[in-house]
């Protein structure tokens, strides 16, 4: 156990020093949760209390699903990823390091989005330890989501192309922008399938105090047992691909 998270460790270390500074992990994973949450400021005169939280967990999961889509690509279309294949490591293994590195970029692109939203609101976390663990999962759960989508294309070279197609259409479907209990009720069955949904859920407990839609205790809870349902299919769909 301790070895697999090892390598798992050393995996997720060799993608950030790689793939950390490359542009579209800079301008997908950093500058544009912070451009987005700006442009809402401008366009609504200020940034309202209910909206902070769903800018945080708008970048860390674009930051994380950036990440994961930048170094499992380049590994794909460069054949580096089947030499890694080679190595005798476990599949899942090899989904939780791509999942590590997300991880961490995600935690880095929350930050300027962070800063912006406290300094603008001038509040302090209604939960900061709910927060913290709140961020932890929801990280987690965009992290496995990003690596499980990468391996899902075939193509390497359409990933972004994909990835896009299902990143936008979450920001405004996945209690975000608009608060889910102002929506029609027919959408709330499309709501419930975006993980997006439960990565706001928490992070707006911890932030605020309260929720849209669904209790702590639930949305918790699915957000980490849908991180580790996307791990293990992550790790079946790599143990497929294999050459």
């Amino acid at each position: 156990m301790i070895d697999e998270l090892t390598k798992s460790f050393y995996i997720a270390m060799k993608d950030f020093r790689e793939y950390y500074m490359k542009p579209g992990a800079l301008s997908w994973g950093l500058l544009f949760p912070f451009v987005f949450a700006l442009a809402f400021m401008i366009r609504r005169g200020g940034l309202t209390e209910w909206l902070a939280p769903g800018m945080i967990a708008l970048a860390l999961f674009f930051g994380s699903t950036s990440m994961s889509a930048m170094s499992i690509v380049f590994e794909r279309r460069f054949g580096s990823f089947e030499r890694l294949m080679l190595y005798p490591i476990n599949y899942t293994t090899i989904a939780l390091g791509k999942t590590l590195s997300s991880f961490l970029m995600g935690i880095v692109s929350i930050v300027p989005v962070f800063i912006l939203t406290t300094a603008v609101l001038r509040i302090t976390p209604a939960h900061p330890i709910l927060l913290t663990l709140a961020t932890i999962l929801a990280t987690f759960e965009s992290s496995t989501f990003g690596v499980l989508l990468s391996f899902m294309v075939k193509d390497p070279t359409q990933v972004m192309v994909v990835f896009n197609l299902v990143r936008f259409p979450m920001m405004f479907l996945a209690d975000v922008i608009v608060p889910v209990s102002l929506m029609p009720h027919y959408i709330l069955p499309v709501v419930l399938l975006q993980p997006l949904t439960y990565s706001a859920e928490v992070v707006r407990f911890g932030y605020e105090g309260s929720y849209d839609i669904l209790p702590p205790e639930i949305s918790f809870t699915l957000t980490f047992v849908i991180g580790v349902l996307f791990l293990i299919l992550a790790g079946y769909i790599i143990k497929r691909s294999k050459p």
